[in-house]
């Protein structure tokens, strides 16, 4: 899932949360439609600011293990999780963050 998701931001076919949701989509067959509804969530303009990428992974794993994601997430990136935050810290790329998103989103969707 983390290569098809940078391979489509690398690409600019869309922001990193449409890069996060066609992923999921191609590799799950599930999730028509994910990628327009996240359109408007790059660039810091997903809810509270948080990371697009991380805010498309949070929105395929359920429960408890959102939570658990959420705080890997923000071990890799400095501890932030609001795009903003990300970005001025210069710890994670967005195609970092991307990767990142992805990668936990195939770790509890399905390991």
């Amino acid at each position: 899932m983390k290569n098809i998701a940078i391979e489509y931001y690398n690409s600019r076919q869309g922001n990193c949360a449409q890069a996060v949701a066609e992923a999921w989509h191609l590799k799950t067959g599930l999730g028509e439609g994910l990628k327009e509804q996240f359109m408007c969530c790059g660039g810091g303009r997903a809810p509270d600011g948080l990371c697009g990428a991380l805010h498309a992974a949070l929105h395929v794993i359920d429960g408890a293990d959102s939570e658990n994601a959420r705080s890997e997430f923000a071990a890799r990136s400095g501890g932030h999780v609001k795009c903003r935050e990300i970005r001025n810290a210069a710890m994670l790329s967005c195609a970092g963050c991307v990767e990142t998103a992805a990668e936990l989103a195939d770790k509890y969707c399905f390991d």
